[in-house]
């Protein structure tokens, strides 16, 4: 029995494609349930569920007062009855063997946990969004994050996108952290490995993440990205709960506001901004020719995508950092 639960919220414009590619699964519909946690959404988002359940009974809709993801899982854990559980999201689509695949490959690799690549892809292609999905399947962009930029064979990994676990699992390692509001999936995964558990990437199937379309959204999501990298930390007490990628942009920001405010005191430690900014400028600009030759992008849309991304993460890291002393543990 396969139990798969997704977390939702106001999810209208995403959450029909993600139902189609479930109902396209070659995974035995006899033995499989799908749990929509929703946190209440205000939107179509229940009632496009709902126009589903008739072709699809194996859809289940749990309310989720909490709104927040870890609430969302360990909710659906308690209402599952699989002896394996996968978490997904709604932004995304899901090959037709993406359930079958991870299940076959968690009991061959005796894992405990198991994922794939989740491809980026945008709903509107416009040399806009098509610039914002390169950035976030780009190593310049996303870091050594190799279940964004690809696998061609099975390998060991710190941490997947969406996790499918034996029940077990979550009795040997624990649940969701339902203090994080961000980072959850990242924060149990490190929790897996600190207990001695092996997590997987596998290459025999993959998923697509539809990606937010405006730098609006691409700012605030990172910027709250960027803020809970070091509440996580604070809040669990574990430098490890976190890889060392998810803090380059905090120090690149500190390179240049560290010696801006020094430099008001003492003038030379402005050229250290200005090195940081020249570094970092010709680098953005040289990765970003080079996509924009190879893949027929606009150049200037690629180094917004890129400087959106970089900058945001890294205030919102700052923020993080600077919230720590009003931040309970």
């Amino acid at each position: 029995m396969l139990s798969v639960i997704c977390p939702i919220y106001n999810e209208e414009t995403y959450v029909a494609r993600c139902l189609d590619s479930i109902r396209k699964q070659d995974y035995p519909q006899d033995d499989l349930e799908v749990l929509f946690v929703d946190g209440m959404s205000t939107d179509r988002t229940r009632e496009i569920i709902q126009s589903y359940q008739t072709h699809c009974p194996y859809v289940r809709i749990i309310d989720n007062p909490e709104r927040y993801v870890s609430w969302a899982m360990n909710r659906g854990i308690d209402a599952s009855r699989g002896e394996v559980i996968i978490r997904i999201d709604a932004h995304t689509s899901y090959e037709p063997n993406y359930f079958s695949a991870l299940v076959r490959r968690l009991y061959e690799l005796d894992a405990a946990d198991v994922g794939t690549v989740c491809k980026t892809d945008v709903l509107h292609k416009t040399p806009k969004t098509l610039a914002i999905r390169e950035v976030l399947c780009n190593r310049f962009g996303v870091g050594n994050s190799v279940f964004r930029t690809g696998v061609d064979e099975v390998r060991e990994v710190d941490t997947v996108p969406f996790g499918c676990w034996k029940r077990e699992t979550f009795d040997k390692y624990g649940r969701y952290d339902v203090r994080l509001v961000r980072n959850q999936d990242i924060e149990l995964n490190k929790r897996v490995i600190r207990g001695g558990g092996k997590i997987y990437i596998i290459p025999d199937t993959f998923c697509t993440y539809y990606a937010r379309e405006t730098f609006a959204g691409l700012a605030a999501n990172n910027f709250a990205n960027g803020k809970w990298n070091l509440l996580t930390v604070w809040i669990t007490g574990k430098l490890t709960s976190l890889s060392p990628r998810h803090f380059v942009p905090l120090l690149f920001v500190l390179s240049l506001l560290i010696p801006l405010i020094v430099g008001i005191f003492w003038r030379p430690a402005l050229w250290v901004a200005l090195a940081s900014l020249l570094a970092y400028g010709a680098l953005l600009g040289a990765i970003s020719l080079k996509l924009a030759r190879e893949k027929h992008l606009s150049f200037f849309r690629l180094l917004q995508s890129f400087l959106i991304l970089h900058l945001s993460y890294g205030c919102g890291s700052l923020i993080g950092l600077l919230s720590l002393p009003f931040v309970k543990k």
